[in-house]
């Protein structure tokens, strides 16, 4: 069974050309990150790549090797932020896996002890917090 191809009307890629906001928190040359408008706990972010992938199983290897670094650098940042216990980091792969938006992204997520996720469904955070999160984690860059 083959891969679908990559539909460039998906939200992040809607996020890439500006024609949706996001409350950015990271960006270079290959990647961007922003905060997950549906946070799970405190701190939630989403990297992506630029590059069109829909997934992990046709992503470019090079396109992996430039994004799992800034996924890694959110990831310390996030857990230092937030004084996290642990951080987890979630990538989906097709429907079946639970993957909703079909481009290539990873989802860090700082975790304390005792602290279940909140579901990723539901009202979206207001906008304020979700940009002082941000500002937290990029002055623990």
């Amino acid at each position: 069974m083959t891969t679908p191809a990559y539909e460039d009307d998906n939200i992040f890629a809607k996020i890439l050309r500006g024609e949706i906001p996001a409350v950015k928190l990271y960006e270079d040359d290959d990647t961007l990150a922003f905060m997950d408008v549906m946070p799970q706990a405190p701190g939630h972010l989403l990297v992506i790549p630029k590059s069109p992938s829909r997934n992990l199983l046709d992503a470019d290897p090079d396109t992996l090797a430039k994004t799992i670094p800034v996924v890694q650098k959110l990831a310390k940042a996030a857990k230092t932020a937030f004084g996290a216990d642990g951080v987890f980091i979630a990538q989906f792969n097709e429907p079946a896996a639970g993957q909703t938006v079909f481009h290539l992204h990873f989802h860090v997520i700082p975790r304390h002890d005792g602290q279940d996720l909140k579901p990723h469904t539901g009202g979206m955070e207001d906008v304020k917090v979700l940009q002082a999160n941000a500002e937290k984690i990029r002055a623990a860059l």
